[in-house]
């Protein structure tokens, strides 16, 4: 008689304890403080939906307040030695480091993705951006050759949801060690590690009013990106906020760079490893519950190997394990938050209306509380598809297939975005034409989301401008004279 394998995997909770105040409030001036208005919201953990705790909001005269922190801090911290201020960017990586267990389990608490992609990617990646630019502190001379560098200013910078800590990394990173200030503006659903990063920066020693965190919903941004005290600011998120924020700054001469949505393409070639790429496409699309920017969203398969990606595909979907974010062997957190549960819900219903066949992981039964979202991809996806063309930030991935290169070229290029792409094939001159060709601002070829700190990273088209990372990165950071 043949035996039914009940095996499973155990819990495997993470255990380090943490603890959350019941409230923060806004990091001014190097110390935490009420808002002036003494308005408040909840943080809400996505997994459970309990209210993890609770924040300030900022009002616009806390937005001034933060400002004029900033510019008066921005006099001393420019004149500072380099080998001085790398010294405390040094202290910061070492720090996060050191409480790496800590900011991963809020990292996942708080935003909802699985322990494994917050202990071994987002906070190992944000301590990296702090020690990479540590040494540029003192190099910024040799950076642009011929060429005096020099501080933009005071920076607000506007981050989102899906990065929370790796994000504020990202550009806190590059402007301290230009020798800027900053007024930080996290995501009012994902808050509590740029928060935490701020104790950080008061166990360090950094200068009181350096950093500058003000929390709050849209209101609180828009006061900061529109205030007239700002020098440059920096944001992710999505494409139409991105569009508003440009006209804001238009004629102001702020400077502005944008790291905007994207509509990502993977194109697997039939010479390609298809077993590796199936597991690329995987990790890029539903590892991360698709709350990445350049999330391979579009998958163009060559015609001789479609059949076979995708059983390839859909039987690796059915392995991955969807549950507690905080169990190590989670594959699949939850979403982010119930408004954008509802957003991934709507384009699954409109895949399915516009005639797409859907596939979803076949696990039996979803936690009863929290935002869900099985693995999701769709086949028989025409390019006018709602799927196929708009960024819909959730593990959904839609299929098509192609004949040529010139056709996958022409298909994946036919889009708004222009963020990232990745090839798959075991031919590097192909590899290399196509990537020559390929109007992405990031080309990954037999791999996809990999990211270092001495890479630049940003996008085309609807996508943005500007770049984070490298020394690409520390441009929009520095006014240069010849």
């Amino acid at each position: 008689m043949k035996m039914k394998n009940n095996w499973d995997y155990a819990p495997a909770p993470e255990t380090t304890p943490v603890e959350i105040a019941p409230h923060y409030g806004l990091f001014i001036q190097g110390e935490f403080r009420a808002s002036q208005n003494g308005l408040d919201m909840a943080s809400v953990n996505p997994a459970t939906e309990e209210e993890l705790f609770r924040f300030s909001v900022a009002s616009s005269s806390d937005v001034d307040v933060a400002v004029s922190s900033a510019r008066k801090a921005l006099g001393k911290w420019r004149r500072l030695p380099g080998k001085e201020r790398g010294k405390y960017l040094y202290r910061i990586a070492r720090r996060l480091q050191e409480r790496a267990r800590e900011f991963s389990i809020l990292e996942t608490m708080d935003g909802g993705k699985p322990i494994k992609e917050s202990r071994d990617v987002d906070i190992p990646e944000a301590a990296k951006h702090f020690f990479y630019h540590a040494g540029w502190a003192d190099k910024l001379d040799y950076a642009f050759p011929g060429r005096k560098a020099g501080p933009v200013g005071v920076c607000a910078q506007i981050i989102p949801w899906n990065f929370p800590l790796l994000m504020a990394a990202w550009k806190i990173a590059p402007a301290l060690a230009c020798g800027n200030t900053v007024v930080l503006k996290p995501a009012e659903t994902t808050p509590l590690t740029a928060l935490r990063l701020a104790e950080v920066f008061q166990e360090v020693g950094l200068p009181e009013g350096v950093v500058n965190i003000v929390t709050g919903a849209g209101e609180t941004g828009a006061a900061l990106a529109a205030h007239p005290g700002i020098d440059k600011l920096a944001f992710t998120g999505s494409t139409a906020v991105g569009k508003k924020l440009a006209e804001v700054c238009a004629g102001t001469g702020k400077r502005l760079t944008l790291e905007l949505g994207g509509k990502s393409p993977h194109i697997i070639f039939a010479d390609a490893d298809i077993d590796q790429a199936v597991e690329g496409i995987v990790q890029g699309i539903f590892f991360n519950q698709g709350h990445v920017c350049c999330a391979g969203s579009r998958l163009y398969v060559q015609e001789s190997v479609l059949e076979e990606v995708s059983a390839k595909l859909d039987f690796r979907m059915q392995s991955l394990r969807l549950g507690n974010p905080l169990d190590k062997n989670t594959d699949i957190g939850a979403i982010n938050s119930k408004e954008q549960w509802k957003t991934i819900q709507s384009y699954l219903e409109a895949g399915k209306k516009e005639g797409a066949l859907l596939h979803q992981s076949n696990q039996s039964a979803l936690p009863k509380k929290g935002y869900w979202c099985r693995p999701s991809w769709f086949e028989g996806v025409q390019a006018s598809h709602t799927i196929a063309r708009e960024e819909i930030f959730g593990p959904v991935l839609a299929v098509m297939s192609f004949r040529t290169p010139e056709e996958a070229l022409t298909r994946a290029n036919n889009t708004p975005y222009g963020l990232a792409a990745g090839i798959w094939s075991d031919k590097g001159s192909k590899i290399f034409a196509m990537a020559q060709k390929l109007k992405a601002g990031v080309v990954w070829c037999n791999s996809y989301n990999r990211f270092d700190a001495a890479s630049p990273f940003g996008g085309f088209k609807e996508s943005g401008f500007g770049r984070e990372g490298g020394r690409q990165g520390l441009r929009a950071y520095l006014e240069l004279q010849s």
